[in-house]
């Protein structure tokens, strides 16, 4: 469980699921990341468990616009010749449903100018234009805005996104939980190296037991 500094609040914590869209998990998809598929199932029962505890969930989503101009320079180039990955108003960049609260359209102009689109009470989408969802966007005022200082990473794809993003968030000081097996591309020296750094690596029944706990 940590230490007195690490050890993860269930009371103020938020859920973060990480770029969980069609076009990233779906069979015949474009930017298949193999796993992300077969981990939406441990996703879906972690966002039902915090929706019913009312605590904070954002979804993280990547959009590439055509030009490729807000894209990463490493596929900057398939971007730009045409490559319709995650393209604004396409089915692509759509979120995984069972993750959402219902049906839910992305609102793509809202998202790109950096503002959150809110689900519930306590639920939002937000974009991201690089691995961490802490480079350049509002997430983390988000976060202290509504009490949080431990945040559960689940999502895809390990080596990537979620890894940028538990370091972002461990050199901001927030307490950091991994759901093994509710992220994909995850292997034993990633996980290992996110204890190092004093994340709670856990599978998908611990962190909701603790989520739980009083």
């Amino acid at each position: 469980m940590g230490d007195v500094y690490t050890s993860p609040h269930p009371r103020s914590a938020a859920l973060i699921l990480i770029d969980v869209q069609r076009d990233f998990y779906e069979e015949d998809a474009p930017a298949l990341i193999e796993g992300t598929s077969e981990a939406i199932p441990a996703m879906a029962e972690l966002a039902a468990a915090f929706r019913e505890k009312q605590l904070p969930i954002v979804h993280t989503v990547r959009l590439y616009l055509p030009d490729g101009s807000n894209v990463d320079l490493v596929r900057r180039h398939a971007i730009r010749n045409g490559a319709r990955v995650v393209r604004p108003g396409s089915p692509g960049a759509q979120i995984a449903p069972p993750l959402l609260p219902g049906e839910v359209e992305l609102q793509y102009e809202l998202l790109l100018q950096g503002q959150f689109q809110q689900l519930g009470p306590r639920e939002h989408i937000m974009y991201k234009s690089r691995w961490g969802a802490f480079y350049g966007t509002g997430l983390e005022a988000h976060l202290r805005d509504a009490g949080v200082d431990t945040v559960v990473v689940a999502g895809g794809n390990f080596p990537n996104c979620p890894r940028a993003s538990i370091y972002e968030a461990s050199e901001r000081d927030f307490r950091v939980v991994l759901v093994a097996d509710a992220v994909s591309g995850g292997d034993e020296r990633g996980l290992a190296e996110c204890r190092r750094i004093g994340v709670s690596v856990w599978d998908v029944v611990e962190a909701i037991k603790w989520l739980g706990d009083e």
